[in-house]
């Protein structure tokens, strides 16, 4: 593709002067952005579409004057905020770099709107769910909840070319069959059962592919496709449906980044380089198969896993993942043994090799599934389990 690598390289060198620093963390409320909304209405236009189940406040964003009209939301799922933050940090590109020429492109060419926060009870909350425990990402087909009428709502009105569906994904995924976590995944939905290859699929697709492209460079083997099956009752493949090509970002893991704030960067300029591929109109001469170059997720990772442990008169592995808890405003991520068996067939974040030692767990408890393990003891040497040790 002509000028390779260069949205990509853009946002990465206006990152230190656009990244929004109050917010930070895998935490992230309405109270935490609304200064930060109304501070970019300043010079886009901000307006509130309407209310969630209890009460709060949804708005849209809209800049650019362009002809190409693209559809933002996030944080439907109010624990998934990694993409909220990145795309608040883009507009925020756009807020003070607008003169930047591949920003300035994107401005005069398109029409962008996009909801921030569509589920501000769930993120409130820190849970998938909105305030009546529907997944609004399930709720396409019925509209039963406030927050999925909203997003319809401005989606028959706005009439987009384009649909950016953002969200986070847990650190289980590897890209493909490797030991390479999902820092980073796409997907075009399908649009019928048969996952039909329509021009608007092929669109996404595309674009896609023309992301990753860009990508791979700093993300070398960390980035990942998830299967298409079709759900009409899913939002990405009820807006492909109607033709309307439409791509799903999935916000994952980086080596020692639990709080997600390197990989922040990198959804922040893929955005970036896929409204740039839309506004020049680059995309169309990716080859669209080279989207199915990229690695299908799949599920091989553990946050941790003790190698070679002597556990009744046999050699184990102990695998551990963290169950992040919200408390005090702040997220708690607690170890929990998930899986004890004999060499397991997967990969870690973190690994521990016990050397066919037994272990002892702090205050003496069993070892067993589903036991919170802050500690082990190997021998005479103490190793502490925390999210912490595992971004050192």
């Amino acid at each position: 593709m002509e000028n390779k690598n260069s949205a990509y390289k853009t946002m990465l060198q206006l990152y230190p002067l656009v990244k929004l620093q109050e917010i930070t963390g895998r935490y992230l409320a309405y109270s935490y952005i609304d200064g930060i909304l109304k501070s970019l209405s300043t010079k886009f236009q901000l307006k509130k579409i309407g209310e969630s189940a209890l009460g709060m406040p949804v708005h849209k964003l809209t800049l650019g004057t362009g002809k190409i009209k693209i559809l933002a939301w996030s944080q439907m799922h109010g624990n998934e905020s990694t993409t909220t933050k990145a795309i608040l940090d883009v507009l925020n590109a756009f807020y003070r770099q607008g003169d930047n020429p591949v920003l300035k492109q994107i401005l005069e060419n398109c029409t962008i709107s996009v909801i921030p926060m569509l589920n501000p009870d769930g993120a409130s909350a820190y849970t998938r769910v909105n305030a009546n425990n529907v997944d609004l990402n399930r709720d396409a087909k019925d509209l039963k909840e406030k927050e999925s009428k909203l997003l319809r709502s401005l989606f028959d009105d706005f009439k987009p070319d384009f649909c950016f569906n953002l969200h986070d994904q847990r650190t289980i995924f590897s890209a493909g069959n490797t030991a390479h976590p999902a820092s980073i995944s796409f997907l075009t939905p399908a649009m019928d059962t048969e996952r039909t290859i329509t021009p608007s699929r092929i669109k996404s697709m595309q674009i896609i592919a023309a992301m990753a492209e860009e990508l791979k460079e700093n993300l070398k083997g960390q980035i990942g496709r998830y299967d298409d099956s079709f759900n009409i009752n899913c939002t990405g493949d009820s807006f492909q449906s109607r033709g309307v090509p439409t791509i799903l970002f999935e916000a994952g893991h980086l080596q020692h980044d639990y709080h997600r704030e390197k990989i922040r960067e990198h959804v922040a300029a893929a955005i970036l380089c896929g409204l740039t591929a839309i506004s020049s109109g680059s995309y169309q001469k990716m080859d669209f198969q080279r989207y199915f170059d990229i690695p299908e997720n799949q599920k091989l990772f553990y946050d941790v896993i003790l190698r070679d442990v002597l556990f009744k008169s046999e050699f184990v592995d102990v695998a551990i993942q963290f169950k992040e808890v919200f408390s005090n405003y702040k997220i708690e991520f607690i170890p929990v043994i998930e899986k004890i068996s004999p060499k397991l067939a997967f990969y870690a974040h973190r690994e521990i090799q016990c050397n066919n030692s037994a272990i002892r767990l702090n205050d003496n408890q069993e070892l067993s599934e589903n036991v919170i393990v802050n500690k082990i003891f190997i021998n005479d040497e103490i190793f502490t389990i925390n999210y912490e040790n595992n971004c050192k």
